[in-house]
């Protein structure tokens, strides 16, 4: 699905996304909804059972500009 259909169908959500496709600029395109929900604590559960090997969590409505995300890889993940 593409990320502006995404947006559209879940306004306001964290959706949690397998096989994501970026732009050159890491910007995400689209990707295969695994999941969405207005509590990001629900995604991140869900992640810990679902474990895809490409994914992204992301959130459908205005990030606030007080807002940091930090990303956190552990072990080897073939980068």
């Amino acid at each position: 699905m593409k990320w502006g259909e995404i947006v559209r169908k879940y306004k306001i959500e964290w959706v949690l996304l397998e096989d994501v496709r970026v732009d050159k600029n890491f910007r995400i395109k689209g990707g295969k909804v695994l999941l969405h929900s207005t509590d990001k604590h629900e995604i991140y559960n869900r992640l810990l059972e679902l474990r895809p090997k490409r994914f992204a969590v992301e959130f459908t409505g205005k990030i606030p500009d007080n807002l940091a995300v930090v990303l956190f890889l552990e072990g080897d993940q073939n980068l």
